[in-house]
């Protein structure tokens, strides 16, 4: 569903290093790495929101590298949601569709889908953050993307508010089929959703693979200390 080919991006002194990788159709994908290693710039490349200095985006097997972003059939939320507070929740939710000329007959299903149907006229300011993050989610949805790109979807939430949101996340990819790609630097958050993961390190993917194997089969000294373990110990059997 989504390849890369050695893709270059640059700004300042970072640089997105010749990344390549293949993610499966339907595929939950985390993507891990410290702060500053260049997971939101992979998504912004991915959706078409920065340039590429060279290398090749493919989704479903088409190049898009030089498309725009509302031809790629991507829903993006980023890391502040990014809602326009001016607006109500249901203008919010549908304001992608109005851009692009589209019925907007799915706003109540999708809400609905969220439970955040009965929040529909009131406004953003009055809304909590797990409220927030749901409607930023039902915009990126309401466009029925094949792709869901989520840049730290639940970092500013409470722990219990975080756990019902991975699981409602993981819920609605499975029912949808979505290949989703979800950033994040919580190892505990990554393990509940992840089919597979990634680690990014000063703009290099260090080493792609199941969670478990991140664990117990790091390729280097960096993935081990990130993923908090020795070489020598294993994931706790439950």
């Amino acid at each position: 569903m989504i390849r890369t080919e050695k893709i270059i991006f640059q700004v300042g002194q970072f640089e997105l290093k010749r990344l390549s990788i293949e993610i499966a159709a339907g595929e939950y994908f985390i993507l891990l790495g410290p702060p500053g290693s260049g997971k939101t710039v992979f998504l912004e490349c991915l959706c078409g929101l920065k340039r590429l200095k060279s290398g090749r985006i493919y989704i479903d097997g088409r190049d898009v590298t030089n498309l725009e972003p509302r031809l790629r059939n991507i829903g993006y939320v980023p890391q502040d949601y990014a809602l326009f507070p001016h607006l109500s929740v249901e203008q919010n939710i549908s304001f992608g569709l109005r851009v692009r000329g589209r019925s907007q007959d799915e706003v109540a299903e999708t809400a609905d889908m969220l439970g955040i149907k009965q929040l529909l006229s009131r406004s953003i300011a009055g809304l909590s953050g797990g409220e927030k993050q749901r409607v930023a989610l039902a915009r990126a949805l309401v466009l029925q993307p094949k792709i869901l790109l989520l840049d730290e979807p639940v970092c500013a939430l409470d722990e219990v508010t975080r756990q019902e949101v991975c699981s409602q996340l993981l819920a609605i990819q499975r029912k949808l089929g979505l290949t989703t790609i979800h950033v994040s630097h919580n190892l505990e958050e990554a393990f509940s959703v992840a089919d597979r993961a990634g680690l990014l390190h000063h703009g290099v993917m260090q080493q792609v693979g199941p969670m478990d194997e991140l664990v117990n089969e790091p390729n280097s000294e960096f993935v081990a200390r990130f993923m908090r373990r020795d070489k020598h110990s294993e994931i706790p059997k439950s």
